[in-house]
């Protein structure tokens, strides 16, 4: 029987996160579909492009909810299984990136999963096994955000600080040090859905917002060198 709840709370976790928050807000504001918005994610940031702040913000912390529902589901479920813990809110994640709510095929005629990057239920479920992990995350993704403006690096520097985060409540004694493995595999997985702004880090073509000290020195060496001509 606890078999049986274990394996269900795995999959409830995957449908949790394959809910399409980001398309539905978007639908239902603007009557678009985000998938064929920019970068065709279901997440907050692409939402906030297709939507505007508001759509955006509240795509984003109903998908960080996503992540940590997942979680408290698997803790009041079955306690004791630290194990299942840390795989319900990985499934959110996976059901998050490739949901099954939207599976169509492409021009090719494949068969595709559409989703986001998994920042947001990645965040939900570090919450959801340890609560004051979200200040520290906030005030680091802010940090980046504010100095390179890029949404990519600040989604992959969420699994970096839940793995430092972790392994120091672990070495302390107040974390299970299971819990450090969530923070790895949700890295992972964020570097994987990350790999086509990964390719334009490396070739520098990466998008740069203006509300950031990156984009000011940009913006401002444009400025010279349309002055300079």
């Amino acid at each position: 029987m606890q078999t049986l709840i274990a394996i269900g709370i795995v999959i409830l976790g995957y449908i949790i996160g394959s809910i399409p928050f980001g398309l539905l807000i978007v639908k239902s504001k603007t009557g678009k579909d985000i998938r064929t918005i920019e970068s065709g994610r279901t997440g907050g940031t692409n939402a906030v492009r297709a939507a505007g702040f508001g759509a955006g913000l509240l795509t984003a912390i109903l998908d960080v909810l996503k992540g940590a529902a997942s979680v408290w589901l698997a803790q009041t479920l079955l306690p004791e299984s630290y194990l299942f813990h840390i795989l319900a809110p990985l499934a959110a994640i996976l059901g998050h990136n490739y949901s099954l709510f939207l599976i169509r095929r492409d021009e090719s005629g494949k068969l595709r999963f559409y989703g986001g990057a998994g920042g947001a239920p990645a965040l939900g479920g570090a919450m959801g096994l340890w609560l004051p992990v979200l200040p520290i995350v906030a005030v680091v993704g802010a940090l980046i955000w504010f100095t390179l403006g890029m949404a990519s690096v600040t989604t992959m520097a969420i699994g970096l600080v839940v793995i430092v985060a972790f392994a120091i409540r672990s070495a302390q004694g107040f974390l299970e040090p299971i819990n450090i493995l969530y923070g790895v595999v949700a890295e992972l997985l964020l570097l994987w859905a990350l790999r086509p702004n990964i390719k334009k880090l490396l070739a520098g073509k990466e998008r740069v917002v203006r509300l950031s000290l990156n984009g000011w020195l940009r913006a401002r060496k444009e400025t010279r060198t349309e002055t300079n001509k």
